[in-house]
């Protein structure tokens, strides 16, 4: 009997610690879902953001581990960007200048000039050579040179990178006393650190970390600016429609219903703010090179109605279609939008910084179909002027880029999505040199920019497109620190180099590609620095890392920039 009973009791012990087992933590439980991955700082991104960051953790001598939600790196400079929006070239410092350097050495050898000669390359740019010999950097490149250098980057500092991880963005994020502690992927994966920096355009791990950010355009009053919000009737960059184009299907006859593409809300209220992004569109990059150009096929669904409204615009005399197919090498193009109706797909894109990875890959593809819909139509259809469409017939998806994705640019243009408010916002004030900037990391130049956000009816009844702002600063300008990291409150090791603290209008400028790879570089930087000191990103020395970043050739004043151009 009383062996009996010890073996019931043995067994219920038994049963108990198995039922605990299946219901704690532990890491034979975290075994079975995946393993377990640890470095001082997890860069999560594949962007160009995210590649200078992870170098820059690994020159100051800690460990670090890039998880990408993407295969291919470098984000936009090496999925289409390849006609660099610059600024002024001097205040491009540390890695983000080295990346073009590198460029510019892989150009000076022979073998790069498979398609056209050298000295056959038209050497200008922006009003700056697009070969600049004497300062050794390259400023305009086609997309696998770009790749090619960002993959040279990874493997000469042997930096650990995990492609194809996304995050789970359903509780994927741990933190404790407000610090990220770890952060797992869908796959399973579990990354732990004592530093996170988010390099993705989308802002994914900081929104997951319960870091307050906006998504849209916020009315001018709130940051007292005069270029955010609503902008009816403002045409800076002249993507407007010059012409009173009409809307509907019948013309003059609105019961036929509206052309597609064209919102029937009304715009908004001059100045006022709204939850709508500029528009998105693919780099394209094409070739004219008969050995090296596929042509533009008719795309599945392709319907030619859908771009009935372009037809219109050609039939008011608008002539400008190949204004932005600017020239890189190898007789190939980085063709950007322009012109009232083109590569941008308007007003189809307020979802994405917000949707979850399957509706964002539904409006990858919606804005995939409608551009390659485009190109087919205005190689093909009669109602595009001839001259147009025998132009546009020696041009195609250029066959030796993109090679696993059918010539297509792995990247779209997300031109902004999540913008994080943090410790310190950056707005129009700040671009414009119209205060101090405290605290300096980095420096921009380019302009207040924003593409088109909606299009919608005039009161008089003619389409009309509205958002496109291109204002220029006075001189370059300085981007805080603060602009990097989160309120102390909300987290305490996480750094932001994309999705910045800044307003609408002030991202459109911020935002360009040379800017994010020295954001990336110096927002590790503190990283590291934050590690070695034992602070909150937030309580770092500023005269530390201010130190850190100058032994290091970032600019970060005007005085810095200048010194460096003479």
């Amino acid at each position: 009997m009383i062996h009996s009973a010890l073996k019931q009791i043995l067994c219920f012990a038994l049963f108990i610690t198995a039922l605990y087992a299946c219901n704690s933590p532990t890491a034979e439980k975290q075994e079975e879902k995946g393993e377990t991955y640890n470095a001082d700082v997890i860069v999560y991104g594949g962007t160009s953001a995210a590649v200078t960051a992870a170098v820059q953790v690994a020159r100051m001598g800690k460990s670090v581990i890039m998880v990408s939600p993407d295969t291919h790196l470098g984000g936009l400079s090496s999925g289409g960007l390849g006609f660099t929006d610059t600024g002024k070239k001097e205040v491009i410092g540390g890695l983000s200048r080295e990346f073009y350097h590198r460029v510019y050495q892989e150009y000076q050898k022979e073998d790069s000039w498979k398609w056209q000669k050298k000295e056959e390359y038209g050497n200008v740019g922006q009003g700056t050579p697009a070969i600049d010999g004497e300062n050794r950097t390259m400023w305009i490149f086609e997309p696998h040179v770009a790749e090619k250098v960002f993959e040279d980057f990874v493997k000469e500092y042997d930096i650990q990178v995990y492609r194809d991880e996304w995050l789970n963005r359903e509780g994927g994020v741990t933190k404790e006393t407000g610090r990220i502690t770890s952060f797992e992927t869908l796959s399973g994966k579990l990354f732990q650190g004592d530093m996170f920096i988010d390099a993705t355009y989308e802002g994914d791990l900081m929104a997951e970390a319960d870091v307050s950010y906006h998504v849209g355009r916020e009315a001018n009053s709130m940051y007292d600016e005069e270029w955010n919000g609503v902008q009816t009737n403002v045409f800076h960059h002249g993507h407007h429609f010059k012409s009173d184009i009409d809307p509907y299907v019948v013309p003059g006859d609105s019961t036929s219903g509206l052309l597609p593409y064209i919102s029937s809300e009304a715009p908004g209220e001059k100045g006022s703010g709204d939850d709508k992004i500029q528009a998105y569109c693919f780099r394209m990059c094409l070739s004219n090179h008969p050995d090296n150009r596929v042509p533009f096929p008719q795309p599945e669904g392709y319907d030619p109605a859908n771009y009935e409204l372009l037809a219109r615009v050609y039939d008011a005399g608008w002539n400008e279609t190949f204004n932005k197919f600017d020239a890189i090498p190898n007789r190939k193009t980085d063709t950007n939008n322009h012109g009232p109706f083109s590569t941008d797909f308007i007003g189809m894109n307020y979802d994405y910084p917000e949707a979850s990875y399957e509706r964002r890959k539904e409006i990858i593809k919606e804005h995939e179909d409608y551009q390659k819909g485009l190109m087919y139509y205005l190689a093909n259809n009669e109602n595009v002027p001839e001259d147009v469409r025998e132009e546009m017939s020696q041009w195609g998806l250029a066959k030796d880029e993109f090679t696993d994705n059918g010539n297509w640019p792995h990247q779209i243009y997300v031109r902004e999505a999540r913008r994080m408010q943090g410790a310190y916002v950056m707005s129009e004030q700040d671009v414009l040199i119209k205060k101090e900037v405290p605290k300096p990391v980095g420096m921009g130049s380019y302009a207040l920019d924003s593409h088109n956000t909606q299009r919608y009816i005039t009161e008089e009844g003619y389409v009309q497109n509205e958002g496109d702002i291109g204002v220029k600063p006075p001189e370059p300008y300085s981007i805080a620190y603060e602009s990097l990291v989160p309120k102390k409150e909300e987290c305490e090791n996480l750094l932001v180099p994309v999705c910045v603290s800044s307003s609408h209008i002030a991202f459109g400028s911020i935002r360009m590609e040379p800017v994010f790879m020295i954001l990336g570089q110096s927002a590790a930087a503190a990283a590291v620095l934050a590690l070695e000191n034992e602070v909150a990103v937030q309580e770092l020395d500023y005269e530390i890392l201010k130190k850190q970043l100058l032994e290091d050739e970032q600019k970060l004043t005007l005085e810095d920039s200048q010194l460096a151009s003479k």
